[in-house]
């Protein structure tokens, strides 16, 4: 600790903010932190056995309460109490105050924070929907700093309604917003400019100085490279393409697009070189570095990684001021400590635990890896240790937050990124500045780098298209990146040491008496240095096998209704085999009309893109053995396009018919682009998911299934319908089927029309199982129980289901209804509530429940929920 002061100080304040945050001890505050740093140095300055690892303790301990006290006043300042929000869901409420961000205008929407001018500067996130196109001009005037009266609803922003889900109100909170105020029509903002000196007018300067930069980017670049040219040289991402992001993303080339240490090193490299070719003198040019650094960290966004970057670049260049460059890596730790200080949220921050893991991992890790690597060519040498270290460090972070990793993202990285950094960054920069100074210049520069930026565009493309290079991996634990970051640490210090011990052996022999004891301990570690490398390797194998497939042995079945608003989505994960069956995956209901097209956003809300692919990615699932479709409306199908286009899927079964429409044929073609073979499901289909689980179809009606598709505009009544057996438990599925279709099927059953195969030798052999689109199968007479455990309510709760009959005979215990919180259609409808209650069926709603996951062992239910009745109880 008395050797490197800074790194240890910086590592017990970090491990202090970690220990406050999980554990959150109330005792805490700011008055037993300084208590304790009294005691600390007291301590320090006595002889007392163990002080250093006491004072380490207390080093911990201050931290932690310094952030408890911290996070304890991050409080709403209202006099509206948490709980009277909750019933009441919106407050009419009138705010005043000072607009403290960038107005960001997309669409038919307007956000940006209000600073109130009462409740002792209450900050407020406040979303204008607009109602014409005319207030979308009108918006588009609002500035940063200006003052503003508004008129609207207050709410709680929205917390998270499905496990693992992304937290709304926990991520405005973590920025000191802890209201939401939504306001109907411009007509009820009202603007007054203000011109005094303030922070917040200063910023407004720098908000229209990016935004001239991006209308400069505009003029010179292709339209589809504008988006893509902000986010690398100013850090504005609003008009990044959501694809062109999402493919970047699969190769682990995100921090291309973030502006970060990258370009503070470039933009010093341009820099410095211009001001050594003026014949500045080394001082003046290196004062003059760090005056312009501030204004660099702001016209690029002032993220937490380029403020690392900047401050880390200002201390360098005043130590080399001062001549007194010596550390990186105090250097880097004493800007970590310095922004957790300022702001201890900063440590929850991704782009911050990145950019700080991936620099001391850089710092610490590259000399040693430099000296294992069999390269002669230093640059070789040099560029595959970076960014085999880069990778390294980044991989438990990349796959805790985004869960996925791309086998292909090393040489990605290694190709890609000194073609970014060398040609297309200063490149850009250099058209830019010459676009200001005389526009065909500029334009003739950008076309160079458009045409560079084409080709690795198609190349990014055509990679990310190979889905067997792209793994998902389910969110790890803590322990998990400990013992992950810990074995490479031993991995690379065993290969140091057999690498030294070689080197002994090849140099000349030295004569030394060694003592019995020291030629026994030289054997202890030899022995240990043997022994160790494949035990660590091993050790580091199945650190990956755990984390790649941690659920491989877990037998009990599970399904998850989740919450995806007004719509349908169910995960099935069979208990032998892990086999995964989704159901269905929600969608967002779009009542556009023609000449609506101004209040279309630039990255809209898509559910599957948005909620359901990162649900299943966090959960781990890495294919889908069967997808069912019960039906093609668009609140069924529509987040099924980015599950298809993002997981791979094995079968896809549907009801044989066809509904007319833009989104279903794309996502049958993306189907049969991905080799997806398509399945059409009727009453007597059976499908043997494993040996504990057997789905049974019981709607649609059989028809003629050799035909091709028929096209069928109304789906509720066509409905894909199946009962699921699942160790010793029975469920009914029913998508959005009406009373008729209810009543079709009883009547099958009445006829004793058994729906349910007799049993098949083997899970294997017992698959749906066919080449073509066209099903093979068999209706045997007998009749079976109705008695199940749980029901799918139909059509969210409408009343065009789930009628007395239906209920009466197959008498749930419990009854599951999707439905979106708020809804416009009234769901569920009270007479279907009604109907459940009198039989006494229980009854979870995911508007008000959130999302409803079931584990399923021995004949057991095991329920529990995301909000409200959040405790666990079972069904036995």
């Amino acid at each position: 600790m008395s050797r490197r002061p800074v790194v240890a100080a910086a590592l017990l304040w970090t491990a202090g903010y970690v220990l406050a945050f999980s554990v959150q001890w109330d005792w805490l505050s700011v008055y037993i932190s300084l208590f304790l740093g009294i005691a600390a140095i007291g301590l320090w300055f006595t002889r007392v056995p163990g002080r250093t690892a006491m004072c380490c303790l207390l080093i911990i301990m201050i931290s932690a309460g310094y952030y408890e006290d911290y996070d304890r006043h991050n409080q709403t300042k209202l006099s509206i109490s948490v709980e009277a929000a909750e019933k009441q869901k919106e407050i009419p409420y009138g705010l005043d105050g000072l607009i403290t961000t960038r107005v960001d205008v997309d669409g038919d929407k307007a956000s940006f924070t209000v600073r109130s001018d009462r409740d002792e500067g209450e900050l407020f996130a406040v979303s204008i929907k607009l109602l014409s196109k005319e207030e979308q001009y009108t918006a588009q005037t609002w500035q940063r700093g200006d003052h503003v009266g508004l008129t609207g609803t207050l709410q709680l922003p929205g917390e998270a309604r499905n496990f693992d889900g992304f937290d709304y109100r926990s991520f405005l909170r973590f920025k000191h917003v802890h209201w939401q105020l939504t306001v109907k029509g411009a007509n009820q903002v009202k603007i007054v400019p203000s011109n005094s000196w303030t922070w917040d007018i200063v910023m407004r300067w720098n908000d229209q100085f990016r935004e001239m930069l991006g209308e400069g980017i505009g003029r010179i670049f292709p339209a589809e490279q504008t988006g893509f040219m902000k986010s690398m040289l100013i850090g504005v991402t609003d008009d990044m393409d959501p694809l062109q992001f999402q493919q970047f993303s699969q190769l682990g080339l995100t921090h291309i697009l973030a502006v970060s240490g990258l370009n503070v090193a470039i933009f010093l490299t341009c820099l410095l070189w211009l001001m050594r070719r003026l014949r500045f003198t080394r001082e003046t040019y290196l004062l003059t570095a760090i005056t312009l650094m501030p204004f660099y960290i702001a016209v690029t966004g002032a993220s937490p990684s380029i403020i690392r970057a900047g401050l880390m670049a200002m201390l360098a260049l005043y130590a080399a001021y001062r001549h007194t460059l010596k550390d990186g890596l105090h250097t880097v730790l004493l800007v970590g400590l310095g922004m957790l200080i300022w702001e201890p949220y900063f440590m929850l921050d991704v782009s911050f635990q990145l950019s700080f893991l991936v620099t001391i991992g850089l710092i610490i890790g590259v000399p040693p890896v430099n000296s294992l690597l069999p390269i002669r060519s230093t640059v070789w040498r040099n560029a595959v240790s970076i960014t085999l270290v880069a990778q390294c460090v980044s991989f438990p972070v990349s796959i805790y937050y985004f869960n996925q990793f791309s086998l292909l993202s090393f040489l990605a990285n290694f190709f890609l990124v000194p073609i970014f950094s060398m040609v297309t960054m200063p490149g850009g920069t250099a058209a830019l500045i010459l676009g200001f100074a005389y526009v065909p210049a500029g334009k003739a520069v950008a076309w160079i780098i458009a045409q560079i930026n084409g080709w690795i565009f198609d190349l990014v493309d055509m990679s990310s298209r190979w889905d067997w290079f792209q793994t998902i991996w389910p969110t790890p634990g803590i322990g998990w990146i400990v013992c992950y970051y810990a074995s490479c640490t031993a991995f690379v210090w065993f290969l140091l040491q057999k690498k030294r011990k070689k080197n002994e052996h090849q140099g000349p022999m030295l004569s030394l008496n060694l003592t019995r004891k020291s030629i026994q301990a030289l054997r202890i570690q030899n022995a240990a240095s043997i022994v160790g490398l494949p035990i660590c390797i091993l050790s580091l194998l199945l650190l990956l096998g755990l984390g790649y497939k941690p659920e491989l042995w877990k037998r009990e079945g599970q399904v998850d209704f989740i919450d995806v608003g007004q719509g349908d989505s169910i995960i099935i994960t069979t208990p032998q085999n892990r086999r995964v069956i989704l159901v269905d995956g929600g969608g967002t209901i779009s009542f556009r009309k023609p000449g609506d097209e101004w209040k279309q956003r630039k990255d809209s809300y898509e559910v599957g893109r948005k909620l359901l692919v990162p649900l299943l990615k966090k959960r781990g699932i890495q294919r889908i053995d069967y997808l069912i479709v019960t039906h093609q409306d668009a609140d069924h199908i529509g987040g099924l396009q980015a599950v298809l286009e993002q997981i791979p899927v094995s079968k896809l079964i549907f009801n044989g018919t066809f509904k007319p429409g833009i989104g279903v044929e794309k996502l049958f073609q993306t189907a049969l682009d991905k080799q997806v073979k398509l399945v059409k499901a009727f009453a007597g289909d059976r499908l043997q998911a494993d040996s504990e689980t057997v789905l049974s179809m019981l709607a649609p009606v059989p028809w003629d299934a050799a035909g091709g598709l028929r096209l069928e505009k109304e789906q509720n009544e066509e409905s894909v319908v199946f009962m699921m057996e699942m160790s010793g438990t029975r469920w009914l599925f029913t998508g959005d089927m009406d009373q008729a279709s209810e009543t079709a099927v009883l009547r099958m059953l009445e006829a004793d029309w058994n729906l349910i195969i007799p049993p098949v030798p083997s899970a294997a052999s017992a698959n749906i199982n066919f080449a073509a689109p066209n099903v093979q199968r068999k209706i045997t007479m007998t009749t079976i129980a109705t008695n199940i455990d749980v029901l799918k309510v139909a059509h969210h709760g409408s009343k065009t289901s789930s009628s007395t009959a239906w209920l009466d005979s197959w008498k749930p215990r419990l009854a599951v209804i999707s439905v979106g919180l708020l809804n416009s259609y009234g769901h569920p409808n009270p007479q279907v509530l009604s109907r459940l209650e009198e039989r006494d069926v229980s009854i979870l709603r995911t508007d008000r429940n959130g999302e409803v996951q079931m584990r399923v062992k021995d004949g057991k239910i095991q329920v529990r929920t995301k909000l409200i009745r959040n405790e666990d109880h079972a069904l036995n």
